[in-house]
């Protein structure tokens, strides 16, 4: 039993330090750490975020790690954020990024600029700083390496969610993950939201078919007017003051739809087309 209890230990003690790896100021040459490793909860992430923990505690914070090194006269930090799941973690990726760069693949979705870098993979958020002694230097080759080191040691899901691939491409501007009330509705909790250049879609996955089906009812009898639409398993369209023309259908446990489109009836063409691509 001791033996047995010692090789647990051994194990367990190898496995935290191998989730700890990829907090390595060696992943790229000449860097050396330069403070301790620093460690903060959604309690006291004010600490070290001030005015931007809220941003992070709407996603799911459960709790950060973070690195600092030194090359030189540059600084980097690393700060890895544990999420309460990989959908979280890219939402938080995306409400950050810079909407006008492209996302490479880097997990599930990085961006690399010439001073910053950030990715999601599975439930954890990564953001690279470097502040460098020549402010108009690119350090993009050096957050690169960091950021492909650190990639590989994290655990987790690499392929971005899937929902985003059911929206429609054409004229899209941007989809994210929404973590509360999704098109400003309450009784829609958190779900993804794809804008385009006129409109804008939405997938809320909820607990059950059943579930879905009564937050539908619910939706419903806030608009007046509202009129049944022939999608999915059930469906409505309406006029609404702030959403103007908008369609909501529920398929098994998905409620989704457009809103924002001049008039009900556009808004249940383009919720048709949305209700095809989700399986």
């Amino acid at each position: 039993m001791k033996a047995a209890g010692l090789l647990l230990a051994i194990l367990f003690a190898a496995g935290t330090a191998r989730a700890q790896d990829y907090l390595n100021c060696q992943f790229a040459p000449g860097w050396e750490q330069s403070e301790p490793k620093r460690q903060y909860a959604a309690d006291n992430l004010y600490d070290y975020k001030d005015g931007a923990a809220e941003g992070y505690l709407i996603y799911g914070f459960a709790r950060m790690t973070g690195i600092t090194c030194k090359s030189g006269g540059d600084t980097l930090t690393i700060d890895v954020s544990e999420m309460s799941d990989a959908d979280s973690a890219y939402g938080i990726f995306a409400a950050n990024r810079d909407p006008s760069l492209p996302i490479v693949s880097i997990g599930m979705g990085g961006q690399v600029q010439p001073q910053s870098a950030s990715f999601a993979k599975g439930k954890y958020y990564v953001e690279i700083v470097v502040i460098a002694a020549s402010p108009d230097s690119d350090r993009s080759a050096v957050l690169r390496a960091f950021a492909a080191g650190i990639e590989k040691r994290l655990e987790g899901r690499a392929t971005a969610p899937e929902a985003l691939t059911w929206f429609p491409q054409e004229n899209l501007t941007s989809a994210r993950l929404v973590p509360e009330s999704v098109l400003g509705l309450r009784l829609l909790q958190r779900g993804y939201v794809a804008k385009y250049k006129q409109g804008q879609a939405f997938i809320v996955l909820e607990a059950s078919p059943k579930s879905a089906a009564e937050v539908l009812k619910k939706l419903r009898e806030r608009f007046d007017g509202a009129s049944p639409a022939q999608i999915a398993d059930e469906a409505f369209q309406a006029k609404a003051q702030y959403l103007d023309g908008i369609c909501i259908f529920r398929k098994g446990r998905y409620l989704a739809g457009y809103a924002n489109l001049p008039d009900p009836q556009q808004a249940a063409s383009q919720a048709a087309k949305l209700a095809a691509r989700i399986p």
